[in-house]
């Protein structure tokens, strides 16, 4: 019964050690250092906070989806890249959405996207050239790839300002305003476009496309 008892005692320490050690040897790759790189929009520290609840994670066991769930909470991030440097550091690269204009609805503030969704706005990205949107981002979206298709300047553009008939105004840098219709308003831009390149062009501030088949120039 003694030997038995010395037996069970050796066999105990034994697993202990080994159990101890696997500890120690899996803690030596928790997560310390984090490096973020491509970013030039959310600063470093910014994103670091981000992902402070993965630190001391083991970063063998660390998936690329708990990394994901964090950083996407952030909107300005649209995709990204993880390497695991052996043996405590994350480097994550950052790939962020670029924004192309600032959205006012319902007294709410955005930036939009080049896909044309929301960025929670943030003050110190200091964006003040870019052009002011009046309406739905979801209307925008629309009006926004119509102008694309006729390839409509639009680092020319300042303001957009949809009405409550769903039809939009364009302002530009240069103080033009365009009335589009409600309907059937390519058209009426691209007649716009024709005649930008017109030596009276410049006499004109207001080009209103309101009544069908009528301009009205002011």
């Amino acid at each position: 019964m003694k030997h038995r008892t010395v037996i069970a005692s050796l066999l105990l320490i034994f697993l202990t050690s080994i159990t101890f050690q696997q500890k120690k040897f899996f803690t030596k790759f928790n997560l310390k250092i984090i490096k973020v790189e491509n970013n030039f929009l959310l600063s470093n520290e910014e994103i670091k906070k981000s992902l402070i609840k993965l630190y001391d994670k083991n970063l063998i066991f660390l998936s690329y989806a708990e990394v994901e769930k964090q950083l996407k909470k952030n909107s300005l991030i649209d995709s990204f890249n993880i390497k695991k440097k052996y043996p405590d550091t994350l480097k994550v690269k950052i790939f962020e959405k670029k924004p192309i204009a600032i959205l006012l609805n319902d007294k709410r503030k955005f930036y939009l996207s080049e896909k044309i969704e929301l960025i929670e706005f943030n003050n110190d990205l200091n964006y003040e050239n870019l052009p002011y949107v009046f309406g739905s981002h979801k209307e925008f979206k629309i009006f926004y790839y119509n102008l694309k298709k006729i390839d409509f300047p639009l680092d020319t553009i300042k303001k957009y300002t949809l009405f409550q008939l769903n039809r939009w105004d364009i302002e530009t840098i240069n103080k033009k305003i365009i009335k589009l219709p409600h309907s059937n308003y390519l058209k009426s831009l691209n007649n716009y476009l024709d005649l930008s390149k017109n030596k009276n062009f410049k006499k004109y501030k207001v080009f209103d496309y309101r009544i069908e088949n009528q301009l009205i120039l002011k």
